[in-house]
C-alpha cells in the first residue's frame, strides 16, 4: 500500500496491494505517566501505566467479521434468502449493517438481542460470558412493526434487504422484543425533549417491535457516491498502521471541516507521544461519514476539504491517515463519544482525543447546549470497558491576534484571542467573507465557501435542499 500523497486520489484507499506490507519489530512496553480519577472527593494521582507498542486488542479478543466469505457461498445465501421471510432495511439500518458487518462493534455478532439492548440502555457496556465488560453506550437495534412482526410469524431467520430489494444479509436465531422508544431516547440522550434528529429520523416514526440475531451479510456493503475506497474497515487499517510501522495510534473523530485549530492538536498531540517515548505515533483522521443531520456539512464536501488540509501541509501524510467511519450519529453527548472511542479501540488505536462538548448539540427546545461542554471527556475518563484506551482531552485552542495564526490559549492575556464559533464560521462562509489568516488552510476555506455557495437561490428560485451525509 502506498503512502499517502497529498493528491485526493491518492488518500489512503482500498485499492492499495496487502502483499506489500514489510516487516517491522515491534518495540517493548514502556512505562508513562497516567492520571487516574480516585473518585468523587480525592484528588488526582499520577500512577505508571504499561503502554503496549503492539496495536491494541479489539474488543473481546479479536475483530467479530460478518461477511459471508466466497461468491459460491455468497449466491447460496442469496438464494436461502429467497426462501425465508424479508425485512426491507431504512439507509440507516444499512449504515448499522456496514458497522456491524466489518467488526467496529466487536464482539457484537448481530443486531441486539433484548439482554444486550437492556445492558447497553441501562449500563453503557455488555458482560461477556467470560464475565469481563466491554463498552456499549448506543443501541444497535432493528425496528419492525406489526405487520412484518406477523410476516416474520414462526420463523427463525429472515432476510434483509435494501430499498431496491437487493438482499444485504440474513439475521439467523432471532429475538423479537418490545420496541419502548421513549424509555431508549430518555435514556440514550438524557431527554425527550422533541426535536433529537436521530430519534426523529430513525426511532419516534419506528415500529413498536426490535428483533435481534446474528447477522450474515452477503457482500461488502457500498454507497456507489465515489467515497468507497475511504471506507477502511477496522482490519484494513490495523494493515495500513502497521505497513507504516506505528507504535501508537492516535484518533481523532470528526464531523466537521478542519482547521487549523484543530491541526494544532493533532500535531501537539504526536509531539507529546514522541516525548513518551513513542518512535513513530500514527494519526487516524476519521471523519463520521454516516447520517448526520440536514445543516450539517455533506461528507462528500468534508473529504474535499480534508484533502486540502493535507495538499496545503498543515498535517503530513506520511504520519496521517485519512479514513471514513461509517456509523450514523446520534449527537446524544458523553453517552455516544463512549461508542465513538470504543469503536476506536477495535481499529488499532490506543489514544483517542476528545475534545470540548464531544457528539454535542444545542438543546432542540431550549437556547443552550444540550450538555456540559466537559462531561464528555470525563465520562470517557470512567466509563466502563474503555479502561485500555488512553484520553487525550484538547487544549483549548484560539486565534492569536499577536501572532496571526491558532495557539493554545494563554489566560494571562485573554484579550490577545479570538474564539471562532463553529456558528461564526459557517456565517462567514455563507457571506463569502475571509477568516482571519491563519484560522484555515486557504484551499479548505474556499471548500466551505464553495459548498455553501452551492445551497445558494439560483435565478429559477429554487432552494437547493441540503442532504444528510
Amino acid at each position: 500500500m502506498a503512502s499517502m500523497s497529498i493528491s485526493m486520489s491518492n488518500f489512503l484507499t482500498k485499492s492499495a496491494n496487502p502483499q506489500n506490507t514489510p516487516h517491522f519489530r515491534l518495540r517493548p512496553s514502556l512505562a508513562i505517566p497516567q492520571e487516574r480519577s480516585l473518585g468523587t472527593g480525592h484528588h488526582r494521582t499520577v500512577q505508571m501505566k504499561r503502554i503496549s507498542c503492539a496495536l491494541i486488542e479489539a474488543d473481546g479478543g479479536g475483530l467479530v467479521e460478518l461477511l459471508v466469505k466466497g461468491e459460491d457461498l455468497r449466491d447460496l445465501k442469496r438464494r436461502e434468502a429467497l426462501e425465508i421471510p424479508r425485512i426491507k432495511l431504512s439507509r440507516i439500518d444499512v449504515e448499522w449493517v456496514h458497522v456491524l458487518s466489518e467488526g467496529w462493534a466487536s464482539p457484537l455478532r448481530g443486531f441486539m438481542r433484548e439482554s444486550e439492548f437492556l445492558q447497553t440502555l441501562h449500563f453503557n457496556s455488555l458482560r461477556l460470558d467470560d464475565g469481563s465488560v466491554v463498552n456499549m453506550s448506543v443501541p444497535i437495534v432493528l425496528a419492525i412493526d406489526d405487520k412484518q412482526k406477523q410476516l416474520i410469524g414462526d420463523s427463525d431467520r429472515v432476510a434483509l434487504v435494501d430499498s431496491t430489494n437487493n438482499t444485504v444479509a440474513i439475521l439467523s436465531k432471532i429475538e423479537i422484543y418490545k420496541h419502548n422508544k421513549e424509555e431508549r431516547i430518555a435514556r440514550t440522550w438524557g431527554t425527550t425533549a422533541p426535536g433529537l434528529p436521530y430519534a426523529d429520523e430513525a426511532i419516534t416514526n419506528a415500529g413498536n417491535w426490535l428483533i435481534g440475531g446474528d447477522l450474515e451479510v452477503i457482500a461488502p456493503i457500498r454507497y456507489g457516491d465515489g467515497l468507497d475506497r475511504f471506507r477502511l474497515s477496522p482490519a484494513e487499517l490495523r494493515e495500513e498502521f502497521i505497513r507504516r510501522g506505528a507504535d501508537a495510534v492516535f484518533a481523532f473523530q470528526l464531523r466537521n471541516p478542519v482547521h487549523n485549530g484543530h491541526a494544532l492538536l493533532m500535531t501537539d498531540t504526536r509531539k507529546r507521544l514522541l516525548e513518551m517515548g513513542y518512535k513513530n505515533p500514527v494519526l487516524l483522521l476519521h471523519p463520521l461519514g454516516g447520517y448526520t443531520k440536514a445543516d450539517d456539512v455533506p461528507l462528500s464536501w468534508r473529504m474535499k476539504q480534508h484533502e486540502k488540509v493535507l495538499e496545503d501541509g498543515v498535517l503530513d501524510p506520511e504520519t496521517t491517515v485519512v479514513a471514513i467511519f461509517p456509523s450514523p450519529m446520534h449527537y446524544a453527548g458523553p453517552t455516544e463519544v463512549q461508542w465513538h472511542a470504543k469503536a476506536r479501540i477495535n481499529a488499532g488505536a490506543n489514544f483517542y482525543i476528545v475534545g470540548r462538548d464531544p457528539a454535542g448539540m444545542s438543546h432542540p427546545v431550549e437556547k443552550r447546549d444540550l450538555y456540559d461542554a466537559d462531561h464528555g471527556k470525563k465520562v470517557l475518563s470512567m466509563a466502563p470497558g474503555l479502561q485500555r484506551l488512553n484520553i487525550l482531552p484538547f487544549k483549548v485552542a484560539a486565534y492569536d491576534k499577536t501572532q496571526g495564526k491558532m495557539a493554545f490559549f494563554d489566560p494571562s492575556r485573554p484579550q490577545d484571542f479570538l474564539f471562532i464559533s463553529g456558528t461564526k464560521m459557517r456565517t462567514l462562509a455563507k457571506n463569502k467573507e475571509s477568516p482571519p489568516d491563519g484560522f484555515m488552510c486557504p484551499g479548505g476555506w474556499k471548500v466551505l465557501v464553495d459548498y455553501y455557495d452551492s445551497l445558494a437561490v439560483p435565478e429559477n428560485g429554487k432552494v437547493p435542499q441540503a442532504v444528510p451525509a
